[in-house]
């Protein structure tokens, strides 16, 4: 590019977009070092802000409601760092999760 020429920047701009726009997605290929470590995977069913009164007053057959409608996609964690939705499933025996929503796992946010 010439000093004396124009620079188009809405030029610029367009061509820096249809880069990212077709930019293959991350792949998550760890090194088979990094596979080996364990992590806590939890599905979970909603929360609830309680006052440390209302927490002594819990007694069996309490009732408390939680913060998700029944029926709503719960949330898959990974070591406490939600990385998804999730419906649950019966797996013969054993309860399972059905994946239906997955946000692009940063390592960096599971290691914080």
């Amino acid at each position: 590019m010439n000093m004396n020429d124009d620079f188009d920047l809405e030029n610029a701009l367009q061509e820096m977009e249809s880069k990212t726009e077709t930019a293959a997605p991350a792949k998550r290929d760890l090194n088979p070092f990094l596979r080996k470590i364990p992590v806590t995977l939890t599905l979970e069913v909603g929360a609830s802000d309680i006052s440390l009164a209302e927490l002594l007053a819990i007694e069996y057959g309490s009732v408390l409601e939680l913060n998700k409608l029944a029926g709503e996609p719960l949330d898959i964690k990974v070591n406490g760092t939600t990385i998804g939705k999730a419906e649950v499933v019966i797996t013969g025996e054993s309860y399972g999760l059905r994946v239906v929503e997955l946000d692009h796992l940063d390592l960096q946010t599971l290691a914080s």
